[in-house]
């Protein structure tokens, strides 16, 4: 095993070609894209994930790109606070936004440029098929030559393609959450002072956040039932988002105005990825198209980096694949299934019943980050943060020979 096709370039597969390079192998990465994609919005880095950055040598820099984000307000029509919380109220991975905010854009842009060197990128490409052997897969491509890999790994996303090719259509595996998010950026310029706003009204919430430079990002979750579309639709998807808040207030009007011409506008249903297994053969799934838990869970980069550096992990020490694939499974799974719990919680949260629901959520807000055993009541992130204690693969595999 030393040839590994990786689909994908945006956090999940570049990380795994680092550790694969790290250990020896040789991988190669295929992206639909024509390059590292821009822009995008904000994620955290949360408990173990830094310390897999920091083993990575970019930690330092992925701090320079902190967005400064300081934490995340609830606020009424009128624009008042209702309840607010700190990024580093419940320790630093334990916020509703983490004290270690980057822009997916950057942390791309950052990955890349530590694996560029070292590894073969194929952008403006994309798997068509794969065709498993006993001794490899074969695999074709839209542009390049067809060629011949040890191991593919899937890391290409919620709708990834590899998962369809090896495992079947994604409506086996997508449990829909039954609501809809919109991202975009706004021109909106106020001084957010760090601080993401929300409005909530039963059924959906409105929300503004900080980037860097004096920017801001739109964001919209609604509760909506499951509607056939093109997702290349975009005009169809603007106009779903326009119609559910066309009659909110706070600065809802001014966000919406936006909308139509965003060149980044973002839309998708809010789904989770659930597998019995994460491997088939010689194809693995990694981040989003494994395991995505929505971005309601607030761990998805984190829980694609830290299955990078696990999954290249084992490939190196294990004496073949599958047992690699197993081991990788055994140590993920429940770091997995604690998010994907967790992000149910967040959807409810956003898209309340009632507005004794919002009244409530508000007031623990308040109240809880200052009680004895708080953060359990949230779920606890910082603990599920660092459900995964990373092990020393290099020792493991040095102490075997």
């Amino acid at each position: 095993m030393t040839t590994v096709l990786i689909s994908g370039a945006s956090i999940a597969g570049p990380a795994l070609a680092y550790w694969l390079s790290h250990h020896g192998f040789t991988p190669t990465v295929v992206e639909r894209a024509p390059a590292p994609r821009p822009g995008g919005q904000a994620v955290d880095l949360r408990g173990t994930a830094r310390e897999v950055a920091e083993r990575m040598g970019v930690l330092d820099r992925v701090r320079a790109a902190h967005t400064g984000a300081r934490g995340m307000a609830f606020v009424n029509a009128a624009g008042k606070r209702t309840a607010t919380m700190a990024s580093d109220a419940m320790g630093d991975s334990g916020g509703v936004i983490a004290e270690l905010e980057i822009l997916r854009g950057d942390l791309v842009r950052i990955l890349h440029e530590a694996t560029a060197a070292g590894v073969e990128y194929l952008f403006d490409d994309t798997v068509t098929s794969l065709t498993q052997t006993p001794t490899g897969v074969g695999v074709t491509f839209e542009r390049a030559a067809p060629r011949t890999f040890d191991l593919v790994v899937g890391a290409d996303g919620l709708h990834s393609k590899v998962r369809s090719l090896a495992f079947g259509p994604e409506s086996r595996f997508a449990h829909d959450l039954g609501a809809d998010i919109a991202i975009f950026g706004t021109t909106q310029r106020e001084d957010l002072d760090g601080w993401q706003l929300m409005h909530t009204v039963p059924g959906r919430t409105a929300g503004i956040y900080p980037l860097p430079d004096g920017e801001a990002k739109a964001m919209f979750v609604f509760a909506s039932p499951p509607a056939e579309h093109d997702r290349r639709d975009l005009a169809w998807q603007r106009d779903l988002v326009a119609t559910a808040f066309a009659d909110d207030g706070w600065e809802v009007p001014r966000l919406l105005a936006d909308l139509r011409e965003a060149p980044d506008f973002h839309f998708d249903r809010l789904c989770q990825i659930r597998m019995e297994r994460w491997s088939a053969g010689r194809v693995a799934l990694l981040g989003d198209a494994a395991f995505c838990a929505s971005p309601m869970a607030g761990n998805g980069t984190s829980m694609a980096l830290v299955g990078a550096y696990v999954l290249a992990g084992e490939l190196a020490t294990a004496p073949d694949h599958a047992t690699a694939f197993r081991r990788y499974e055994e140590e993920m799974r429940e770091y997995v299934s604690r998010c994907q719990k967790f992000a149910l919680g967040g959807v409810s949260s956003l898209t309340p019943k009632t507005r004794a629901f919002i009244r409530m959520r508000d007031l623990s807000l308040r109240v809880v980050p200052h009680i004895p055993g708080g953060a359990r009541l949230f779920g606890d992130l910082q603990k599920l943060a660092n459900t995964v204690s990373l092990k020393d693969y290099r020792a493991r595999s040095l102490t075997s020979s």
